[in-house]
């Protein structure tokens, strides 16, 4: 054979080794309706997020749901009964007994009750839904009919920063292959970030917007705000779907019955169905934001940019884009660089941020409490400048200027 040959049949085998992109052909794709637990609230075999501020119940609605899937109940609105099926829970805010008791009032078959524990063959290990979940899928194919995951909250499922887009959805990646594998619907249960009543409900899920863009369904909850005296009333509304109608909801209480001797559960009553998008539907539940709305914001950005800059100086772009991520506006988080104080500092790259050096204060500080002096216009300017009149505006001497961003805005 001559050396050509032989060369070829390399070339040859070496590509057949290597490794290739997988394509499937259009007209080979089997169409599947969706399957529901819930029609049009709780899919099968996919993720739903269940949001909403603190006090509103979210984790009660979640276990509401757990309690018709055991027991084959009625699901609200007259949409039939629910397929029975077994139902695994995590919480990492709520002791098993807590739980047990809310499941109890609401007519839950118990014996289809699993509650997530931890880790076996490893004394006092807890179980980590940002590490363990291939463990939960082998466990959960062993059950007769796996039909819900819990897991409250679902920002415990992210083996990183929550607020880093990339990261939410590597790390949701397995809770979603688990559930398409096993047929299971899953349900996260999460807070709304604070300071952002008024804006798209599903943009109000804390940490990245990842966590709503995963997911098929969002689901809110919220307390509508009630008269002095008189009982809240609360409601749960569609606030997006990829795979039904995106509006609408139902109003619920919460009621709390004695389930043993001096032990009480809580227990969610349905009441009548609601129309309109989730925006109306919150914005008629929350009335006006709070006054004090806007600070909160400011201290969630603060946290945030100071997580951002903690290993040291960043590309002010990188954070910018991390925090529209986060759902932090650019207005709030250069707010947030004025509380901390952090520099700008320019670089062949552009410009980065840094948080100052403990001790030490800022340029722009010094400069600041500089122009701040009393004096006449002269030394005032000549402070602002380190020129006689050398920064003069038509009403007077300018301050001085922080740096400027790439595109001239002062940052």
């Amino acid at each position: 054979m001559s050396a050509v040959v032989q060369d070829l049949a390399r070339a040859a085998a070496v590509a057949a080794a290597a490794p290739t992109v997988r394509l499937v052909r259009g007209d080979t794709v089997t169409l599947e309706p969706v399957r529901w637990l819930w029609p049009g609230f709780l899919p099968a075999a996919m993720l739903t997020i269940l949001g909403g501020a603190p006090g509103c119940g979210k984790t009660t609605i979640a276990l509401s749901l757990a309690a018709t899937v055991t027991s084959g109940g009625a699901w609200p609105g007259g949409m039939g009964r629910s397929t029975i099926g077994d139902v695994l829970i995590w919480s990492g805010e709520d002791a098993h007994p807590v739980l047990a008791a809310r499941l109890e009032a609401m007519g839950a078959d118990m014996r289809r009750v699993h509650f997530i524990d931890g880790i076996s063959g490893s004394e006092g290990e807890a179980f980590d839904p940002g590490r363990d979940m291939p463990l939960l899928e082998a466990t959960a194919e062993r059950l007769a009919a796996p039909r819900l995951l819990i897991l409250d909250p679902i920002v415990s499922a992210v083996a990183g920063d929550s607020h880093k887009g990339a990261e939410v959805r590597r790390s949701l990646q397995p809770v979603v292959a688990l559930a398409q594998r096993l047929g299971c619907a899953v349900v996260g249960v999460t807070h709304f970030s604070k300071g952002t009543a008024g804006r798209d409900p599903a943009e109000r899920i804390t940490g990245s917007i990842a966590f709503a863009a995963l997911a098929r369904l969002v689901l809110v909850a919220a307390k509508v705000q009630a008269d002095e005296g008189a009982e809240p009333r609360r409601v749960l509304v569609r606030a997006k779907s990829n795979i039904g109608p995106d509006d609408g909801g139902f109003a619920y209480s919460l009621d709390r019955v004695e389930v043993a001797p001096e032990i009480e559960g809580q227990r969610v009553v349905w009441l009548e169905a609601l129309q309109g998008t989730a925006r109306e539907v919150l914005a008629e539940a929350e009335g006006n934001p709070e006054g004090d709305d806007e600070a909160s914001a400011l201290d969630e950005a603060v946290q945030f940019l100071r997580s951002e800059l903690r290993d040291g100086p960043k590309p002010a772009k990188a954070i910018f884009r991390e925090a529209r991520d986060a759902g932090h506006s650019e207005r709030t988080i250069k707010r947030a660089k004025s509380e901390l104080q952090a520099e700008s500092i320019k670089e062949k790259s552009g410009w980065v941020w840094a948080l100052p050096v403990k001790g030490a204060k800022s340029a722009n500080s010094a400069n600041d409490s500089k122009a701040q002096k009393p004096g006449t216009l002269e030394e005032t300017a000549k402070s602002a400048s380190g020129s006689p009149l050398g920064n003069l505006g038509p009403l007077g001497p300018l301050g001085p200027l922080g740096p400027l961003a790439d595109d001239g805005e002062v940052i």
